[in-house]
């Protein structure tokens, strides 16, 4: 019996913010002295993001100095472009309006790409660390999208940038018990909707890096709903590293949930990420490379540290560029891009994510062609 990921489902906002402008609005903000100013421009740019998405209207209209037309979304910015202070429990109302559409949406599309009837859906695992609420999106998914009401659903929050890899796992594990399960693994993050004045470190790189989008696969074992390229889920593995609980860490404050984002995270995944994969890998070897960017020095540790050829992790830093850290969705963005790739028949793709702890999160997989 062997698991696969028959498709791959995305969707952002409509609102598409330039990395230019968004730094340029950050760096102008009342009260910013010439070193945040300095250290703003030195974190945008040096990202290697050219683009994000947000749900926020009014902050990407604000970074291009104009003003959007009255909605419900969450109110972000005054009048003169100044960030506001919105309370949790407004940016979660935001959330529990938002996030729904932007599941539905990603999860549509991979069952489209998987020619797979919503009714034949007998799973749901839903990932998120942006928000909250019960019901939850795994509740509102049936709902949205008409699933059978016999579902069965399972939701992983605040497990942060890896997550999506434990929801595959969970998948093939349902999977394994029940071979003829179909189930739906939808992630959507909606990080901008934490976004504060910049004023330190952390702040700092979470505002250069953090974008909203979703992502969504079908899996099953079924070997009737193959279609022309899948990925077979061969095995997974999670690894603590020594250090870094303080290093990468997610929670929740009075004017929203706070990220605490060390420059000591790439050099920790620098120094373990060997350690941490070379048993999980195995002497099979590897043709191709799902890493999340968690940033661009992230990708450059990884890199380094596993002595990676010149452009192994080109697709990462693809999407990196165009839609920056959509936390939980974004390694799922890699593998729908390499699902419509040009990888070979048979092609080993090593999938590694990171996440607070500081935790990597493994997945090999392999590609396949039909005949």
């Amino acid at each position: 019996m062997t698991t696969r990921i028959l498709s791959i489902g995305t969707a952002v906002p409509t609102a598409r913010l330039r990395q230019s402008a968004v730094r340029d609005l950050f760096a102008g903000q009342p009260g910013a002295n010439r070193l945040t100013q300095r250290l703003i421009g030195a974190a945008f740019d040096a990202s290697a993001i050219e683009t994000r998405h947000t749900v926020l209207d009014d902050l990407a209209a604000a970074a291009e100095h104009a003003r959007p037309a009255d909605d419900e979304r969450m109110p972000t910015v005054t009048d003169t472009g100044a960030l506001l202070s919105p309370s949790t429990g407004t940016r979660n109302d935001a959330y529990i309006r938002l996030a729904p559409p932007l599941f539905a949406e990603a999860a549509r599309n991979a069952l489209t790409a998987a020619s797979v009837a919503p009714g034949d859906v007998t799973h749901v695992v839903t990932v998120s660390c942006t928000g909250m609420f019960a019901p939850g999106p795994d509740y509102r998914l049936v709902r949205d999208l008409g699933l059978p009401t016999t579902v069965e659903r399972a939701h992983l929050g605040f497990m942060g940038c890896a997550a999506a890899v434990p929801g595959l796992r969970t998948a093939a594990r349902i999977c394994a018990a029940q071979p003829e399960a179909v189930v739906l693994v939808v992630c959507a993050e909606l990080c901008s909707l934490h976004v504060r004045t910049p004023s330190d470190h952390d702040q700092i790189v979470a505002a250069s890096v953090f974008a909203d989008g979703a992502a969504a696969a079908v899996v099953s074992a079924d070997d009737g709903r193959a279609g022309e390229a899948w990925f077979e889920l061969d095995r997974f593995a999670t690894a603590l590293t020594d250090e870094g609980e303080k290093d990468m860490a997610w929670t929740i404050g009075d004017e929203g949930f706070e990220m605490i984002l060390s420059a000591e995270v790439p050099r920790i995944i620098g120094r373990e990420i060997r350690g941490a994969v070379g048993a999980f890998l195995g002497e099979e070897g590897v043709d191709a490379w799902a890493v999340h960017p968690g940033g661009r020095s992230v990708l450059d540790r990884v890199e380094s540290g596993l002595e990676l050829p010149d452009g192994s992790l080109t697709v990462s830093r693809d999407v990196l560029r165009d839609y920056g850290n959509m936390s939980s969705a974004t390694i799922l963005f890699i593998l729908q891009a390499m699902l419509a790739g040009d990888l070979d028949d048979g092609a080993r793709v090593a999938t590694l994510a990171f996440g607070p702890g500081l935790t990597l999160e493994a997945a090999r997989l392999t590609f396949r062609r039909a005949a």
